[in-house]
């Protein structure tokens, strides 16, 4: 079974109490091991069908870590454990929750800044329940949805390296209706720090304008 994100709060910080910096998917993979998951497991999506379970988990685990002080996010995509979390791991906890968090002024914060979000959402949704339409009632649910989903995409390409945003900004054009298709439409061309151009791609379908 896969581990909810509170599950993984306490490997997760275990896992960086070496001191050094860890990217996100040194992290994954040593977690996916750690809790004995199959492959199967490991690979299967929310129900969006755009991202693993399991991946969405750990990153949930990390934002919660975080947010209570306990990781330090110096470069890019890469974490370490900090002081606060070194101190933490020395009390030998049995497991991390939400609840053990809220002594973190940070973490008590983002909390009540969630909490305060999700009670005003709910307030409005039952002051429009009698007036809306069920299809006005999914849409509200639908633009919930995406405005979390976007927050979370924004995290993960802050995390991912150059090439990877350099490539995904590439076939997202495309996506888009530019080019044609990947292989003769687009192309990255940058490196890491050259302060040059970072891709190429036709204008129109057929590469005319």
């Amino acid at each position: 079974m896969i581990p909810t994100y509170d599950q993984i709060m306490l490997p997760f910080l275990e896992f960086l109490k070496d001191g050094g910096e860890h990217n996100l998917s040194e992290v994954h993979d040593a977690l996916a091991d750690y809790f004995d998951l199959p492959e199967e497991e490991v690979n299967k999506l929310l129900p969006s069908g755009q991202q693993p379970v399991f991946r969405n988990r750990v990153s949930w685990a990390k934002t919660h870590l975080k947010k209570a002080g306990l990781l330090l996010n110096h470069k890019r995509g890469s974490y370490q454990i900090s002081d606060e979390g070194l101190k933490l791991l020395q009390q030998k906890p049995e497991k991390l929750s939400p609840e053990v968090l809220m002594q973190y002024s940070g973490y008590s914060e983002f909390s009540r800044a969630s909490k305060s979000q999700e009670k005003s959402e709910n307030k409005a949704a039952e002051e429009l329940k009698e007036e809306v339409t069920p299809e006005e009632e999914l849409e509200y649910a639908y633009q919930r949805i995406k405005s979390g989903l976007t927050s979370e995409l924004k995290e993960y390409i802050m995390e991912s390296s150059p090439s990877f945003f350099e490539k995904l900004v590439i076939d997202l054009l495309i996506k888009m209706g530019y080019g044609g298709s990947r292989k003769d439409a687009g192309e990255a061309l940058g490196k890491t720090g050259d302060g040059g151009i970072d891709g190429s791609i036709k204008e129109d379908r057929l590469g005319l304008d």
